[in-house]
C-alpha cells in the first residue's frame, strides 16, 4: 500500500527556499553578538516579503514573519517589528544583494546550461524602465529630477485651459520616480544586473556603472536610445560586443578605409572623437524589415561566419523579452508604484522586489525544464500564483494534484492563435513611440579618410 504524503503547503515553500539559497551558504560577514536573526533567515524573510500579495508593508511583513516562524519549527523563533525589520535590510540590502546575484548566476549556469548562449554569446538585453514612488518629500528629495543650477526657462504667458495643462505637465514632470535599467539575460528572460536612481538619471549612465560585471564572451543587444560613441567604445574596451539598433540621431560613415573595405561595413567617429584623436568604431550594418518601417542594426561583431545576418535580426528580436519582464514587475507583479513613503524603504521595496522575480523564475523554470516544457512558453503570473498560493494556505494540507511543482508545471502559456489583436492594444492612453527613423549614413571625405590612415599609423 502507497503511503500517503500528508505535508502541507509550507513544506513545498521550504523546499523552493532550501533549494534556492541552501543552509550551506557561507557569508563572510555576520550579524551583532545580540541578534537573533542569521543572514540566511533575513534573506528568506525578506523574499517571503516580497512575494506577499498584502497592500501595506506593515502586513506584508507580519505575514512574512508568520510564514518564517513556522518555517523554522523547533529552530529559535524570530520575532521582531517591521521598524527593526527594515533597519536590517536597509543595512544589509547591498551586501546581501551581491551574495544572492552570484548564487543565482551559478544556478543558472549550472541547472540550466543549454540555455545559457545563444549563437555562442551570453546575450545580455538592456533597457529602462520608471517606476512610481508616493508623493512623499523624501522621496521628491531622492528620485525626482534635478534643476539646473543657474538656468531658467522662459515660457510665453498663455490664458485659460491651456496655462492650467502646462501647470499639470510641471507636477507631473516633478513627481518623483525611480529610473531603472535592467541587463537582462535573454534566452532565459532572467535578469542579470540591474542599477535605479531618480528620474533625472540616463540610461546609459547606469548601464555604465554596470559593465564591469559582464560575463564571458557577453553581448549587449540595445535599442536606439543606448547610441553613442563614448558607451559604445567602453562596452567595446571591455570585450564585450554589441548589437544595436541606430536611427535618425546617429550619423554613420563609408568608404573610410580604417580597416578593409567591404559590404556593410559602417563607422561611428563624430567629431568629438576626431578632435580627440579617438578611434572610429566598425560596426557591420544590417537592416530588417520591422512591421512598418526598415529597422537598421548595427553589430561589432564584423565577420557574418561568426555571426550571421539573421542572427544578429534574431538576438534584436529576443531583446523584446526585457519590455516583457518589465511589464512583469510593474503589471503582474504590481510594482509599478511602491508602497514605500521613505525613499530608503523604496530602495530596499524595489531591490528584493527584483531578487523575488528573479528567485521564482528560476525556480519555475528549472521545473519546467525537468519536464521537457519549452521555458519560452512559462506564464510569470501562473508561477506568481503559485507561490503565493503556498504562502497563503500554508497551513493547510497539501493536495498532492496542486503541490508547488506541479502548479508550476501548469504555469504554461495557451497555444492558441489570436485571430485579432487585443481591444485593450488601443487604449487612449497607450505610449506612442516616435519612430527611430533612419541614421545618416554618408560616404566619408577625403580629409576623414586622410585623418584615418594618420591615426592607424600613429594610434
Amino acid at each position: 500500500m502507497v503511503q500517503q504524503d500528508f505535508r502541507m503547503n509550507s513544506a513545498y515553500l521550504g523546499e523552493a527556499l532550501q533549494w534556492l539559497f541552501p543552509s550551506s551558504m557561507r557569508f563572510d560577514r555576520k550579524l551583532r553578538e545580540d541578534c537573533s536573526w542569521t543572514f540566511l533567515w533575513l534573506i528568506k524573510t525578506a523574499l517571503l516579503w516580497a512575494w506577499s500579495v498584502e497592500q501595506k508593508m506593515t502586513e506584508r511583513f507580519a505575514c512574512a514573519q508568520r510564514l518564517i516562524i513556522h518555517l523554522q519549527a523547533d529552530q529559535a523563533k524570530t520575532v521582531t517589528s517591521w521598524q527593526s525589520f527594515a533597519e536590517m535590510l536597509r543595512r544589509h540590502t547591498d551586501y546581501l544583494r551581491g551574495v544572492l546575484t552570484a548564487t543565482l548566476r551559478k544556478r543558472m549556469a549550472k541547472e540550466l546550461p543549454d540555455f545559457w548562449k545563444m549563437f555562442g554569446f551570453v546575450v545580455l538585453g538592456v533597457d529602462g524602465t520608471d517606476i512610481a514612488v508616493p508623493l512623499t518629500q523624501s522621496n521628491q528629495d531622492a528620485f525626482s529630477a534635478k534643476k539646473t543650477a543657474g538656468k531658467r526657462c522662459r515660457r510665453k504667458k498663455q490664458k485659460g485651459k491651456k496655462k492650467k495643462a502646462d501647470k499639470g505637465a510641471d507636477k507631473r514632470s516633478a513627481a518623483p520616480q525611480i529610473l531603472l535599467t535592467t541587463l537582462f539575460l535573454v534566452r532565459l528572460n532572467l535578469p542579470w544586473n540591474w542599477c535605479f536612481g531618480s528620474r533625472g538619471d540616463s540610461e546609459r549612465g547606469q548601464l555604465r556603472q554596470m559593465l564591469d560585471d559582464l560575463p564571458e564572451k557577453c553581448l549587449i543587444a540595445a535599442d536606439a536610445g543606448f547610441v553613442g560613441y563614448d558607451l559604445a567604445a567602453e562596452i567595446l574596451s571591455g570585450g564585450a560586443q554589441i548589437v544595436m539598433r541606430v536611427g535618425s540621431n546617429i550619423r554613420l560613415l563609408k568608404k573610410l578605409g580604417y580597416v578593409r573595405e567591404k559590404s556593410g561595413i559602417v563607422y561611428l567617429w563624430p567629431e568629438k572623437a576626431v578632435r580627440k584623436s579617438q578611434p572610429p568604431l566598425v560596426f557591420r550594418l544590417i537592416v530588417m524589415q520591422g512591421p512598418k518601417h526598415p529597422v537598421y542594426l548595427i553589430t561589432s561583431v564584423l565577420d557574418g561566419k561568426e555571426l550571421s545576418d539573421q542572427q544578429v535580426i534574431e538576438i534584436y528580436k529576443a531583446r523584446w523579452g526585457i519590455e516583457v519582464y518589465h511589464r512583469h514587475l510593474k503589471q503582474t507583479f504590481g510594482r509599478r508604484k511602491l508602497l514605500s513613503r521613505s525613499s530608503e524603504n523604496a530602495r530596499i521595496e524595489l531591490e528584493w522586489s527584483l531578487l523575488a522575480i528573479w528567485a521564482m523564475g528560476l525556480y519555475a523554470m528549472v521545473e519546467l525544464s525537468t519536464q521537457e516544457i519549452p521555458l519560452e512558453r512559462l506564464s510569470f503570473a501562473g508561477v506568481l500564483a503559485a507561490f503565493r498560493e503556498m504562502a497563503r494556505d500554508y497551513k493547510h494540507e497539501a493536495n498532492p494534484r496542486r503541490t508547488l511543482r506541479i502548479l508550476l508545471r501548469n504555469s504554461i502559456l495557451d497555444t492558441y492563435e489570436r485571430t485579432k489583436p487585443k481591444g485593450s492594444r488601443d487604449y487612449p492612453r497607450k505610449k506612442k513611440h516616435k519612430q527611430a527613423g533612419a541614421p545618416d549614413i554618408q560616404n566619408a571625405t577625403d580629409q576623414q579618410q586622410n585623418e584615418a590612415k594618420q591615426l592607424k599609423k600613429n594610434p
